[in-house]
């Protein structure tokens, strides 16, 4: 199908083409950057290319045009991928894709931030990961990986001309009164911020909001709290050694990480996991799945008033994490997978442990369920809350829950499966109105979900190995290690050297709990990544954020915040 699609493009375009190219099964068509917004509307409106997932820059200083920039589309309703590859160089601009896709925003921001790439008519072009004091872009081949810099200064989001604006915006749609609007002065107007230190934000975001009375007028977001520039640090490691930063991106389902990154890199390297090893990483990512959607929805629920519910939720997933430690000897930060396979097996008696556990935890989502299902203040603070439209959400970036509970029933497992998810038989759960009650109910479902996908797979686990015999992938058995010279030097060579990646790139995905995860890779042969960029679920959900809560009052920004589930680990990365 993207084949298909690229051979149409240049029958439409022609010499505006000026490259395509297939590598891994990721189709790439290159474009003058005067031509990109000719191309990408086209592909919005005649080609069903309604998401924009990731916008990718990757620095070749060595080149006359020393900047790539990669927009990934995505066809959710023809099943297609298409990236759109643009070169630029210092001093020259992009022209920006904000008025086509809305996700544009952050993601372009976000090669400015990183690479100093300029985007032409971009409405707000500005740092977004780094604070706005940092000197210098971090992600250029230039920049050393040892350069740290002290910043302090808090910066404010709203200026006078945004205050005046709104002030206007609101007079507006004030009620008339004696035959007149009742005009609103900016004076009139309070700039609050929701966070770093309110509880729903965790230490890790911050909304700047401007209220009229209660009412939220306008709102800018402000992330990067945490941004420790996962990134940088892979291209400083090896692609094994990368393995244990990935727990730190989604934390509440850290083995899901682990497992799609294991899978973008066996694609680069052309392997495939065995059979055990896949059926393992389902379970131990639908256990993922089901520990992060606990914690999102109890800890949504006592954002709005409800906390009996949490410890029917917490204690289940309490319960979960003590097998997930008994398995890899680690709680929230696991390190369980191996490109090539897995650490280690599951140990006796997992199986029975996990069944138990999963009836417990029917047992719990259906107590809440009693709880909340019929009760009105959770209906009041939830139903029609942060709605969004199927349309907007893919124009958004949305993936995962958020998307589904739109009812837009796509999910990668079906869409796109991979570890063997194709011989599960599950359901996608979706929503109607896109809202915060939604989002949440499309939650409970899925971990109903998920925990069919495990038991099926605890009762069909395949035998035979649990690691690929390619040991240019993964290091030998011990035994071979300690007893031959062979494997010492296998072992020392994969340790001191990495894996030597073959020379290219490409995008290995899955369905994390969050919506879709990627890695975009880009290897120059050596056993270092050249370039790994990570596509975040909540990301281009959180971008969003600001629009969904437009227009409602402080206590419905909480409940969204906590119905999008924003893990800051991914989100800054």
């Amino acid at each position: 199908m993207s084949q298909k699609l690229v051979d149409k493009l240049q029958q439409e375009f022609g010499a505006d083409i000026l490259a395509v190219s297939s590598q891994h099964g990721d189709e790439t068509i290159t474009v003058d950057k005067d031509k990109l917004l000719v191309v990408l509307n086209h592909l919005r409106d005649h080609e069903g290319c309604e998401q924009l997932s990731d916008v990718v820059g990757v620095h070749y200083p060595d080149r006359d045009q020393e900047f790539e920039v990669n927009y990934l589309l995505r066809s959710w309703q023809n099943n297609v991928r298409l990236r759109v590859r643009v070169h630029t160089t210092e001093g020259e601009a992009i022209d920006s894709a904000t008025g086509i896709y809305k996700s544009a925003d952050w993601a372009e921001r976000e090669v400015y931030d990183l690479f100093g790439v300029d985007f032409a008519d971009h409405p707000d072009l500005r740092r977004i990961l780094c604070h706005h004091e940092f000197e210098g872009h971090p992600l250029r081949k230039d920049y050393p990986i040892e350069q740290g810099q002290e910043c302090s200064r808090p910066e404010h989001l709203f200026n006078d001309e945004d205050i005046a604006r709104a002030a206007r915006r609101a007079s507006g749609i004030k009620p008339e009164v004696g035959g007149a609007h009742d005009e609103v002065h900016p004076s009139d107007l309070l700039t609050v911020n929701l966070g770093p230190s309110h509880p729903a934000t965790h230490g890790a975001l911050r909304v700047e909001c401007l209220l009229d009375g209660e009412n939220i007028l306008e709102a800018k977001s402000e992330i990067g709290y945490i941004h420790r520039c996962f990134e940088k640090e892979a291209e400083d490691h090896t692609w094994a050694q990368v393995m244990p930063y990935t727990d730190r991106l989604n934390y509440c389902s850290a083995m899901a990480n682990n497992a799609i990154y294991a899978l973008a890199v066996e694609k680069m390297c052309g392997v495939e996991a065995t059979p055990r090893a896949n059926a393992i990483r389902v379970i131990v990512s639908e256990l993922s799945r089901i520990i992060d959607h606990l914690v999102c929805v109890c800890a949504n629920l006592v954002d709005v008033g409800a906390l009996t519910n949490y410890w029917y939720l917490y204690n289940t997933r309490e319960s979960i994490y003590q097998s997930l430690e008994g398995l890899c000897g680690s709680r929230l930060t696991t390190n369980y997978a191996r490109i090539g396979g897995m650490s280690h097996d599951l140990y006796d008696g997992f199986a029975d442990e996990i069944r138990t556990k999963l009836d417990e935890m029917v047992v719990g989502n259906n107590e809440v369920m009693k709880l909340i299902a019929r009760n009105r203040i959770f209906l009041d603070r939830t139903v029609g809350v942060g709605a969004i439209s199927q349309e907007d959400a893919l124009s958004w970036g949305f993936t995962g829950p958020c998307l589904r509970a739109t009812g837009l029933a796509h999910d990668l497992r079906k869409s796109a499966p991979y570890f063997g998810y194709e011989q599960y038989e599950f359901e996608i759960p979706t929503g109607t109105d896109g809202d915060s009650h939604d989002r949440i109910m499309v939650r409970m479902a899925e971990m109903v979900q998920s925990r069919a996908i495990i038991l099926q797979a605890l009762d069909n686990l395949p035998d035979g190995p649990l690691n690929i015999e390619d040991h240019s992938v993964i290091i030998p058995p011990k035994e071979k290690v300690y007893n031959t010279i062979e494997g010492a030097m296998n072992q020392f060579k994969l340790v001191y050297e990495g894996i030597q990646v073959p020379a290219g790139e490409g995008y290995g995905f899955g369905e994390g709990a969050n919506g879709e995860l990627g890695f975009f890779c880009v290897s120059d042969g050596t056993g270092h990544a050249y370039r790994i960029k990570v596509r975040p679920p909540c990301f281009p959900i959180f971008s969003a954020f600001t629009t969904l809560v437009q227009g409602r009052m402080i206590p419905d920004a909480i409940a969204t915040l906590g119905s999008l589930n924003i893990i800051a680990g991914e989100l800054d990365r």
